[in-house]
C-alpha cells in the first residue's frame, strides 16, 4: 500500500529473503515517484533520493526496498448498472491480468451498493479469484451506491488478511458516482446494511488510515450515466455537504494511491497495468523520534531530497496522508 502502519522489522535469512518480525517501532510507507505530465512512475530511486517528516520532524530511513513484500488485494467492483458492463468484460479476461500478480499475492472480491458484500475470501489462487470475478459479474442491484460503506468494508477485509506485513490495496472498479444516505435511499436501498447507518466518509477514511491501505480507483465514464448522476447529485445537493458520500480521488490521494481511466484500453489490460505499478512502488520504513501516545493521528509526509537525480518540480511522490498510532 501506499503507506502502511503496519509493525515490522526486517532481517534477512540465510537465502536472502526477507524476514519481517512484529515491533512497535517500525513505520512502513508505500511511496511511487510519478511523473506530473507523463504519469510514467520511477523505480530507480535510492534511499537517498528521499526525504520524510512527521508531524514536521524530520525523520530517519531506516528500511528502504522495492517490490520485496507481497500484496493482500481487495478487488472491489460496484453493482450500479453503469459498471456492470465493464464488469462483465474483466470477467472474460481476469485471469490474464491476475498473471501479473505474484504466486504470494493473496486477493478477495467484494461487490457493494447500498451494503457491501464478501464474494470470496483471500487466496493465493489466482484461478479461484478470476472465478468470484466471474460470479461477481452475474450480480446486480438496484440499490443505491454507498461507497463509504464500500470502502470502510473493504479496508476492514483487509485487516483480515493472512500476511501481517503485507501491502494492503483496494483496487476499485466505479464510475465515481455515490449516493448519500438520504432518508428515502435508507429507507428504499439499504436491506442489506441490516437496518444500520452506513459509515460516514470520516469513517471510511479512518479506516483506510488504521488499516494501512492505498486505495487505486479504475474509473469509468459513461454518458448516459454522467447525465444520470448530474440528476441525482442536484436531487441530493441539500444533503452533500452535511454527509459527504465519498470521491475515489479523494480515497486515491489521501491513501497515496492515483485513480486510472480507461482511456480507451480494455479493463483487464488497464487492471494489469495497475498491478504492475503496484510492483514498482517503494517500501520506505522509519522508528518516529517521538513519543506520541496510542490512537493520535501522525501526519506523514514524503518528498525528494534536494540534489538528487530528479527535479522536485516535474515530479510528485505518492505516499499516504498519515496513520494512527497503535
Amino acid at each position: 500500500m501506499a503507506s502502511i502502519t503496519l509493525l515490522a522489522t526486517a532481517a534477512w535469512g540465510q537465502d536472502d529473503t526477507p524476514v519481517f518480525r512484529a515491533t512497535s517501532e517500525l513505520v512502513l510507507l508505500d511511496v511511487q515517484v510519478v511523473h506530473n505530465k507523463t504519469n510514467t512512475a520511477m523505480g530507480q530511486l535510492q534511499a537517498k533520493d528521499f526525504e520524510i517528516s512527521e508531524d514536521g520532524a524530520a525523520q530517519k530511513i531506516s528500511f528502504f526496498d522495492r517490490d520485496q513484500l507481497p500484496l493482500s488485494v481487495v478487488l472491489l467492483f460496484d453493482l450500479t448498472d453503469s459498471v456492470r458492463g465493464v464488469l462483465h468484460r474483466l470477467a472474460m479476461g481476469a485471469q490474464t491480468a491476475l498473471d501479473h500478480l505474484k504466486p504470494e499475492d493473496e486477493v478477495a472480491v467484494m461487490v457493494y451498493a447500498a451494503s457491501a458484500r464478501l464474494v470470496d475470501g483471500f487466496t493465493r489462487d489466482h484461478a479461484r479469484t478470476a472465478a468470484a470475478v466471474a460470479r461477481a459479474a452475474a450480480m446486480k442491484s438496484s440499490d443505491a451506491a454507498f461507497f463509504n460503506e464500500a470502502v470502510y468494508q473493504a479496508a476492514a477485509q483487509l485487516e483480515n488478511s493472512a500476511n501481517p506485513s503485507s501491502r494492503r490495496v483496494i483496487l476499485w472498479l466505479t464510475d465515481n458516482s455515490a449516493n448519500v444516505p438520504t432518508s428515502f435511499n435508507l429507507r428504499n436501498n439499504a436491506d442489506g446494511l441490516g437496518g444500520a447507518t452506513p459509515h460516514t466518509e470520516e469513517e471510511a477514511i479512518r479506516k483506510l488510515h488504521e488499516s494501512g491501505t492505498v486505495v487505486m480507483p479504475l474509473l469509468l465514464k459513461d454518458r448516459l450515466g454522467a447525465i444520470w448522476s448530474e440528476l441525482v447529485i442536484a436531487g441530493e445537493s441539500p444533503y452533500r455537504k452535511k454527509y459527504p458520500p465519498g470521491d475515489a480521488h479523494k480515497y486515491a490521494e489521501l491513501t497515496g494511491g492515483f485513480a486510472a481511466g480507461m482511456r480507451g484500453k480494455g479493463v483487464q489490460e488497464r487492471l494489469a497495468e495497475v498491478i504492475d505499478s503496484l510492483r514498482g512502488r517503494y517500501t520506505i520504513g522509519y522508528r518516529p523520534t517521538d513519543d506520541k501516545p496510542p490512537g493520535a493521528f501522525c501526519r506523514v509526509k514524503v518528498v525528494l531530497a534536494p540534489g538528487g537525480p530528479l527535479r522536485p518540480r516535474e515530479w510528485r511522490v505518492l505516499a499516504r496522508a498519515g496513520y494512527y498510532r497503535k
